[in-house]
């Protein structure tokens, strides 16, 4: 049983403390945060409105004010969202967390009207402006807004969009509560009749069991409950959709697609060509599956036997504290600096959020805040999987570390399209030394399947949920009704077509139910073409020197000071090419052929 939060040992919790005390000094700085309940509510911002263009002087200080406000801001929200995520179900916490997200709207709302104003002014005025040395920490972010300026709208309009984002998050937040809270899988039994809880943290550790009955039971069980809802989460998740589309006509973007990609400066062609890589090439993804079927011996391979590992004997296992050590030792390869970093958060200064509890938010995250240390969710509970899970989280808190670092506010965040990397690349650091260690060659064969199943997972199955939502999106385009028939029969042709010679279950249909990246617009394609440029990079800087190292630094030190895409160039690769996505997919082929010939011989 998931235990209460209350009981929860401190050396397991994060750090919350070294953002607030407590939430009486949480509340304290929201209160001081949100000075007055009139509008307008900041009117240290407000008080530039119809100024930005008299000088380069009025203009930096009304962008420092901004960005001042935002960073106050975000630390609440910071503090909030960990807390809530603890426990979904604290109302307090969950009080804190509606509070903060109603100021940031807010704030949203009232400083809408800062772009539409600066792209209101003459051609000559802005090229002047971005000449002006007292705008040079803004340069990139004015060129950004300028680069989107025929898809913004009068101060008016903006202000209208600002006021609709809070409404249009509840079909989010409604999945999000009725997935991490209100859902309850009972518990289901093993071979041997013997009663097992069903959650979200154990449903993945029951996919990889040998016993095949409890794998089957485990997904039908999950799976059935997402069914029996089936018409409340098409609807959910119609309504993300709708938004989506809703923002897209309204910034006058020929897709929903185009409206996610273009503000980033990354090419639709980016996107399709990914979808084309992987189809053009799902044949080895279907060699796998043959493989494991053979291997297995089970007769014909259903969906719920393709995660349990092939060398059922091998079962590696790690306390949280060895998963740290080996965590550590993996990233020598970044320097001392790094590593000492990495070192100091995991055992001094507690960023991560260890085990399950009671009501606590499912899966993995990194978060944090410009001026907070870096904070990761966990749910571990041992397996390997879970060791690689905690080496991508501290891939990316020490990407938001670094970046942090060396930005300034304005560039501090990086974008979704490099975050993948730097997670991914840490976990590629990990495996090459585990395979270093491999005692023999039943382990070396579990480890080269994990790997398998890490690009299996990371890549095509990525591809798979990026064409599934490219392909809702384009149904709500064109106003053909997403019904709960139509989503499953759509998800159910895409899992014939990427698994081949396989056995797909009723329940497989709903599994676009379950998935809450479909919520993120446009997210999961990112991991596909993360963990291509992710290994890339690892190849690049194992098999390097010094500059190959220092320029991976550098990619982590660059936050969103650049375009994500001339970030990665910088690094080493070039995704405007198909080049990545084809080696990683080669790549892939090569371990399913090491595979074979490991079991062979």
């Amino acid at each position: 049983m998931a235990v209460d939060r209350c009981t929860v040992d401190k050396e397991d919790q994060w750090n919350v403390e070294a953002l607030f005390a407590n939430m009486d000094s949480w509340d304290k700085a929201f209160a001081k945060a949100s000075p007055s309940m009139e509008k307008p509510r900041w009117p240290i911002l407000n008080n530039f409105k119809g100024k930005l263009g008299a000088n380069a002087q009025s203009l930096k200080d009304a962008l420092d004010v901004q960005f001042s406000l935002s960073r106050e801001i975000s630390t609440l929200y910071t503090y909030a969202h960990l807390r809530h995520d603890e426990d979904i179900a604290n109302d307090l916490h969950k009080t804190a967390y509606n509070k903060i997200l109603a100021l940031y709207h807010d704030f949203a709302e009232e400083s809408s009207w800062l772009e539409p104003e600066l792209l209101a002014l003459d051609e000559t005025t802005i090229n002047e402006f971005l000449k002006d040395p007292l705008l040079a920490d803004y340069c990139f972010h004015l060129e950004k807004i300028i680069r989107i300026k025929k898809h913004m709208l009068s101060p008016q309009g903006e202000e209208l969009l600002a006021m609709a984002a809070k409404a249009i998050q509840t079909p989010s937040k409604a999945f999000s509560a009725i997935n991490d809270a209100d859902f309850k899988f009972g518990t289901i039994q093993d071979s041997s009749g013997k009663e097992k809880e069903l959650t979200h943290g154990l449903y993945g550790l029951y996919l990889r069991d040998k016993d095949r009955k409890l794998r089957e039971n485990a997904f039908k069980k999950l799976q059935g409950k997402y069914l029996s809802y089936e018409n409340t989460l098409c609807e959910l998740l119609n309504g993300q959709i709708q938004a989506h589309v809703f923002n897209a006509k309204a910034r006058n973007y020929s897709s929903c697609l185009e409206a996610a990609l273009h503000p980033k400066n990354i090419d639709t062609q980016v996107y399709y060509a990914l979808i084309k890589a992987v189809n053009d090439n799902i044949g080895h993804l279907h060699s796998y599956v043959q493989l494991r079927e053979k291997i297995m011996g089970v007769g014909q391979l259903h969906l719920y036997d393709m995660y349990v590992p092939l060398m059922s004997a091998v079962d590696i296992r790690l306390s949280y504290k060895e998963a740290e050590e080996i965590v550590i030792e993996s990233v020598a390869p970044l320097g001392a600096e790094y590593q000492d970093l990495l070192k100091k958060g995991f055992k001094e200064q507690r960023w991560v959020d260890r085990y399950e509890n009671s009501n606590k938010r499912s899966g993995a995250y990194s978060s944090g805040c410009y001026d907070s240390m870096p904070y990761i969710l966990m749910n571990y509970k041992g397996i390997l999987r879970d060791v690689f899970t905690l080496a991508h989280e501290a891939g990316h808190s020490m990407h938001s570390l670094m970046s942090h670092k060396h930005q300034p506010y304005q560039y501090g965040d990086y974008p979704i399209f490099l975050a993948e990397v730097a997670s991914t690349f840490n976990e590629d650091l990990l495996m090459r030394l585990m395979l270093e260690r491999a005692k023999g060659k039943e382990e070396r064969i579990f480890l080269i399947n994990e790997k398998i199943e890490d690009i299996r997972g990371t890549l095509f199955r990525q591809t798979m949920f990026a064409e599934f939502e490219l392909l809702i999106h384009e149904f709500a385009e064109k106003n053909i009704p997403l019904t709960p028939k139509l989503l499953k029969d759509e998800y159910d042709k895409l899992n014939r077509r990427y698994f081949g010679n396989i056995v797909i279950d009723d329940e497989a249909a709903i599994e676009w139910a379950r998935i809450p990246h479909f919520y993120y617009n446009f997210y999961v394609f990112q991991y596909a073409t993360g963990i291509s440029a992710a290994l890339a990079l690892s190849e690049r800087v194992s098999n390097g020197g010094e500059k190959e190292r220092d320029e991976y630094l550098s990619f982590l030190k660059a936050g969103c000071s650049r375009y994500p895409i001339d970030i990665l160039q910088s690094a080493g690769v070039n995704m405007r090419s198909p080049e990545p996505v084809a080696a990683a997919i080669a790549k892939f082929g090569a371990l399913v052929t090491q595979l074979n010939n490991e079991l062979l011989s």
